[in-house]
C-alpha cells in the first residue's frame, strides 16, 4: 500500500516516541531529540513556514551542514505543502540564486551568517522569495527570522489548517527536487515522490535487516540522494537513531563516541581511512606488521571463498579476534553491520584491504533519477562480487539497449526533471525506461558491471557530479587558453590539460616579467606559470569548491585532428586524451 512521508513518520514517531531520534553535540556534550519532540518540531516548524508565506508547491531550499534544523525544515517543507531543494554548502552565491530562483523557493534556510552572506548577495534576483530563516544565530534584516523566532510565528496558523495542507497530498506527488548536473551545465531538479522514497528505502530496510534501533552517523552532503535515502530517508522509515558529525575533520573522533552500527561513504571517505591505517600499520613494530600481514592474508582468502559460498580459511577466526576486531574497534566500527559505498565507483583494490580485514563494503549503483540505488551489494546473503555493482534490487527492471547502455525501470525511477521536459523525455522512454547514460553489462548470475560512462560527466571520488563541458568553457573563455580539457572522474579532485593561445604568448610572458621567448620556454617559465595560475584563480572563485581545478598542465602544443585528440567536427576525444596524456595526467595526482 503506497503512504505519504508525512504518514511513514507519524507512525515511526507515534511507535517510538520517547525513544532518541537525532543527537547532536552541544558544548562537548552530546543532546539528544526524541521521536515525539522530533515529529511536533516538524509540524511546529511547518506551520511556521506558512506563516511566512509558503505557497503549496513552491520550494524551502536549505543551505548548511547536517544538523536536526537540516531534517525538520526538509520534513517541515513537505508537510506544508512545499518542496524542499538542498543546496551544497560549498556552492557560490550565483550557484544558491539558479537552485533559489529555478526551484521557486519561497523560503531560503541557511546554517550560519557566512552562507546567509551568499543569500544576501543575490537576494534581489529572487521573485519567489519571502524570508530567511538563520538556523544558528540572529541578523537585523526584517526578513531574517532566527531558528527560535519560529514557534512565535507557528502561532497564527492552526494545526487544522497545516491539516489540510498534509490531507492534500498523495503518494505520486513531487515531494522534493534533488538538483544534480547535467551535461548541458545548468543543474537539473530531480522530482522524487513520496512513494518513490519510501518504496526504495522498503527495499533497502528488507534487503540489509535494517533495525529499528539502528545507529546512524550522517556527515555527508544533505543535497546527496545517498546521504538521504542512507541516513535520513531509512531512519524515518525504519526507526532507529541519527547522530549528527560535527564536521568532516572531527569524523574520526565522532565515529569512536558514536559506534554506528550503519556506516555510509563514499569511496574517496574510505579510500582516506585505508590511507591512515596504512600509515599507522607502517609505524608498527616488526611483530605487529607481520601478524597483521598474516591475518590480512587469512582475511583475503576468507572473502573470497565467502563470495564462493566456500568453507572460511583454517584459522580466520582467530585472525578477527587477533586483528580484525581490534582493527574495527580503533575505527569506531566494532558494532557495525553495514558498511556501505556509493555514489562513484570504488576500486577492487580498496575492496579487497577493507575486506582482508573483516569489513565487507557493499557498493551500490544508481543515480538521483532512480532515488538512488537500482542495484546493490548484499554481503550477507553473498549477493555480491568484486568487480560489479551487485544486483538489481527487489522489483526493479535493468536491461541492456542495443549500444550497451543500462536502461532502469521500476517503482523508483522519478517524476521527470522540473520545468525541464524535454530532458525528460530523454531520459524517460515511452516504455518507462530510464536511460542511465552508463554501459554496462549483467553476467548469467545477475550481477551488473558498469564498464563506461556514454556521458561525459565526470564523478570524482568524493562522489560529486561535475559537467566538465561547463568549466571547460569557463576556462577557454581566459583569453590566454585556446583548449582545456579536464580530469577528475574517480579522482580525489579536478585538474586541467590546457592549451596556450598562440597569439596570446607575448602578452603572457610580458605580464608575467618573463624572459622567456616563445611557447616552449614560457610552458617551462616559473613566472609565467604563476600568472596562469592566478587566472584560473580567478576562475576557480566564480565556482563551487568542488568544481574548482586544483592543478593544470599546459601541453606542448594544440589538440589537433591529426594528433587524434578532436573529431572531424573539432569534438575531444576524451578516451584518446586520457591516454595520450596519461602521463601528464597521472603527474597531476602524484
Amino acid at each position: 500500500m503506497k503512504t505519504t512521508l508525512m504518514e511513514e513518520f507519524k507512525k515511526t514517531a507515534d511507535q517510538f516516541a520517547e525513544k532518541p531520534a537525532m543527537k547532536t553535540k552541544v558544548n562537548g556534550q552530546w543532546e539528544e531529540t526524541t521521536w515525539k519532540a522530533y515529529y511536533q518540531q516538524v509540524r511546529t516548524t511547518a506551520r511556521a513556514f506558512m506563516a511566512l508565506g509558503l505557497e503549496k508547491g513552491k520550494s524551502v531550499s536549505i543551505l548548511g551542514y547536517n544538523c536536526p534544523q537540516w531534517y525538520i525544515s526538509n520534513l517541515a517543507a513537505i508537510f506544508a505543502g512545499g518542496i524542499p531543494s538542498g543546496i551544497y554548502t560549498t556552492n557560490s552565491p550565483e550557484h544558491c540564486q539558479y537552485i533559489a530562483e529555478h526551484s521557486e523557493a519561497n523560503i531560503i534556510v541557511v546554517e550560519n551568517a557566512e552562507q546567509l552572506a551568499k543569500i544576501m548577495k543575490v537576494r534581489d534576483q529572487l521573485p519567489d522569495l519571502k524570508a530567511i530563516v538563520l538556523m544558528n544565530g540572529t541578523d537585523p534584516d526584517e526578513n531574517v527570522f532566527a531558528w527560535e523566532d519560529l514557534p512565535k510565528l507557528s502561532h497564527s496558523v492552526s494545526e487544522d489548517d497545516l491539516n489540510i495542507r498534509i490531507n492534500a497530498q498523495h503518494p505520486d506527488d513531487c515531494c522534493e527536487l534533488i538538483y544534480t548536473s547535467g551535461t548541458t551545465g545548468d543543474p537539473k531538479a530531480v522530482m522524487l515522490s513520496h512513494d518513490n522514497i519510501i518504496w526504495t528505502v522498503r527495499q533497502l530496510i528488507t534487503a540489509y535487516d535494517v533495525r529499528n534501533d539502528e545507529q546512524v552517523i550522517s556527515y555527508l552532503p544533505m543535497s546527496h540522494i545517498y546521504e538521504q535515502v542512507c541516513n535520513y530517508y531509512v531512519v524515518i522509515v525504519g526507526g532507529g537513531t541519527v547522530w549528527f558529525a560535527e564536521s568532516l575533520e572531527k569524523l574520526k573522533e565522532n565515529l569512536i563516541e558514536v559506534r554506528p552500527t550503519i556506516f555510509v561513504g563514499v569511496p574517496r571517505v574510505w579510500e582516506k581511512i585505508q590511507e591512515a591505517m596504512m600509515a599507522a600499520g607502517a609505524q608498527s613494530s616488526p611483530i605487529k606488521r607481520k601478524i597483521a600481514a598474516w591475518a590480512r592474508k587469512k582475511g583475503l582468502t576468507g572473502e573470497y571463498a565467502h563470495q564462493e559460498g566456500k568453507a572460511m580459511p583454517f584459522m580466520y577466526d582467530i585472525a578477527g579476534k587477533l586483528v580484525f576486531s581490534k582493527v574495527r574497534q580503533k575505527l569506531g566500527l566494532d558494532r557495525c553491520r553495514i558498511f556501505s559505498s556509493s555514489a562513484a565507483p570504488i576500486s577492487v583494490d580498496t575492496l579487497e584491504f577493507f575486506s582482508s580485514l573483516g569489513i565487507r563494503l557493499s557498493e551500490a549503483y544508481g543515480m538521483s533519477e532512480c532515488t538512488g540505488p537500482s542495484t546493490f551489494s548484499v554481503p550477507k546473503s553473498r549477493k555480491y562480487r568484486f568487480g560489479t555493482v551487485g544486483i538489481p534490487i527487489q522489483g526493479t527492471e535493468l536491461s541492456i539497449a542495443d549500444d550497451g547502455e543500462l536502461l532502469i525501470r521500476g517503482p523508483h525511477v522519478f517524476k521527470g526533471y522540473y520545468k525541464n521536459a524535454a530532458a525528460t523525455r530523454e531520459t524517460i522512454d515511452v516504455n518507462g525506461w530510464l536511460h542511465s547514460g552508463d554501459v554496462g553489462e549483467i553476467d548469467e548470475k545477475g550481477f551488473v558491471k558498469v564498464t563506461d560512462r556514454k556521458k561525459e560527466l565526470i564523478i570524482t571520488a568524493g562522489g560529486e557530479n561535475i559537467a566538465p563541458q561547463v568549466l571547460e568553457g569557463k576556462l577557454k573563455s581566459l583569453p590566454e587558453i585556446s583548449q582545456a580539457v579536464v580530469i577528475g572522474d574517480r579522482r580525489k579532485y579536478l585538474a586541467a590539460l590546457l592549451t596556450l593561445n598562440p597569439e596570446k604568448i607575448k602578452d603572457i610572458i610580458h605580464a608575467a616579467g618573463s624572459n622567456a621567448k616563445d611557447m616552449v620556454e614560457a610552458v617551462k617559465c616559473k613566472r609565467c606559470m604563476e600568472f596562469l595560475q592566478k587566472r584560473i584563480d580567478e576562475v576557480n572563485a566564480t565556482l563551487a569548491r568542488v568544481q574548482t581545478i586544483k592543478k593544470f598542465v599546459i601541453l606542448p602544443a594544440e589538440m589537433t585532428i591529426d594528433g587524434g585528440e578532436l573529431t572531424p567536427t573539432m569534438k575531444l576525444k576524451r578516451r584518446v586524451i586520457y591516454e595520450k596524456y596519461a602521463n601528464e595526467i597521472d603527474a597531476m595526482y602524484q
